[in-house]
């Protein structure tokens, strides 16, 4: 996609999702036409990310259950953890069995696209009938622009989570929009007592905010033309940034990962941290009194915007990826536009209560957005995002770069003290440059 339409269309979805007074009509499906037939006899498993949130497996299965009732299909599904989904993934696509159909994460499907089914007529299919595939989606699953080598599933959007009681104490009625705000807030509420953590670990969901902290100060990991660039003044400039925020960290964040700081939220340790909604979600729904009545008091903002003056949003980006050596390569695309389709999708998205954002445009509409205020800034995480790889082209060496954590562990070097910000940089620009070969 070019820059001139994905500004266009970027103009036109924010256009959308800002018209709230009128009905959203869902698109016309006279462009959508789909003919599939499963194979006889197929069953299928699937492999996928373990829930944060229990009403997304709880309608995800409900699906299943529906989609098998209806084909005759098996389905089994297997639930792993984030980090034992990528190495069982790499395996499966190396050995060339295993799942049939793989839940990841990022830009994994980079790491081995020749062994993946092209699934280009089933996301034209889904395209055309629901508003389009945002240019992340395109960005993550069609590298060539041409083939698609799988399906976007959404994203859980690390958002700012916060304390609305804490930041008015420390003198802040609004959550800060920009970065200078952003830093005054963090100190004040360090010197309440009341601190931030954000994850510093190998953590794949919640150390995305460390994409943010670099682009937002003008800093990236490679250029437009796959140029390892990481080792730069920008990043200089955010590393001594991310350094002043450590400093106003709750102790133990250079281990978190992505569990961490969930617990210290709830368990009242600190007052902000980056997350999906996975937290307001548990708060709401626990049974225990203390935990439930932190709700009230909970609310979400976008990522402030620093001295790029444009917003710089990173989030943990979902695919659906069917593997080529599958048995029943039509059964498996069958599945996944089962679960793609309305009837099953928007049910989903309400279940999960808006820790996935929509990769379509037009689920911006679902009700799960507008049932509760909160929930509103969660949307636009797939819409608003920047792919991990930003500036260059996703590929090997993008996926690579990602897996190895190579941005989150120069923030925790560079705001620990381990290493000088131009240490950090230095390396860091070594580290990816054994991805990006010249």
């Amino acid at each position: 996609m070019s820059d001139l339409n994905r500004r266009k269309f970027l103009e036109k979805t924010s256009a959308a999702a800002g018209v709230v007074a009128a009905p959203m009509m869902w698109p016309s499906t006279a462009h959508a036409q789909w003919n599939n037939q499963p194979e006889k006899g197929a069953k299928l498993r699937v492999l996928r990310w373990s829930r944060f949130v229990q009403g997304d497996i709880d309608a995800y299965m409900l699906n299943v259950k529906k989609f098998t009732e209806k084909t005759g299909i098996e389905v089994r599904v297997d639930n792993e953890g984030w980090e034992d989904v990528r190495p069982k993934a790499a395996v499966a696509a190396n050995t060339g069995s295993g799942p049939d159909i793989i839940l990841s994460t990022n830009d994994d499907a980079n790491l081995y696209p020749d062994k993946l089914l092209d699934v280009t007529d089933l996301a034209t299919y889904l395209g055309n009938k629901y508003g389009g595939w945002y240019p992340a989606c395109e960005a993550y699953l069609r590298p060539d622009g041409k083939k698609w080598i799988g399906l976007g599933l959404g994203a859980s959007g690390a958002y700012m989570v916060y304390r609305q009681s804490h930041l008015k104490a420390a003198g802040f009625d609004t959550f800060p929009k920009d970065t200078d705000g952003f830093l005054r807030m963090l100190k004040a509420l360090k010197a309440k007592g009341t601190p931030a953590g954000f994850a510093l670990g190998n953590a794949t969901g919640d150390a995305v905010w460390t994409n943010w902290l670099i682009w937002s100060h003008g800093g990236k990991l490679v250029d437009a033309n796959n140029k390892v660039v990481i080792d730069s003044p920008e990043t200089i400039k955010a590393l001594e940034y991310g350094k002043e925020m450590y400093a106003t960290f709750v102790p133990g964040t250079l281990s978190w990962l992505d569990p961490n700081n969930n617990k210290a939220f709830l368990d009242g340790q600190i007052s902000v941290t980056n997350n999906g909604i996975s937290i307001y979600y548990a708060a709401k729904n626990s049974t225990d009194p203390k935990v439930h009545e932190l709700a009230a008091d909970i609310n979400h903002a976008a990522y402030p915007i620093g001295p790029v003056g444009v917003p710089t949003e990173s989030h943990l980006f979902f695919n659906q990826m069917i593997m080529k050596y599958t048995k029943y390569p039509k059964a498996a695309k069958e599945f996944l536009r089962f679960m793609m389709e309305k009837e099953q999708f928007d049910p989903w998205l309400t279940g999960a209560g808006g820790y996935i954002a929509q990769p379509l445009a037009a689920y911006e509409k679902s009700p799960i957005w507008t049932a509760d205020p909160k929930n509103a800034v969660y949307s636009n995480g797939v819409k608003n995002m920047r792919p991990a790889g930003y500036a260059g082209k996703l590929g090997y060496a993008s996926a690579g770069a990602g897996a190895d954590f190579i941005v989150a562990n120069m923030v925790a070097e560079a705001a620990s003290g381990a290493k000088t910000p131009k240490e950090a940089a230095e390396r860091a620009q070594k580290r990816a440059e054994r991805y990006y070969k010249v």
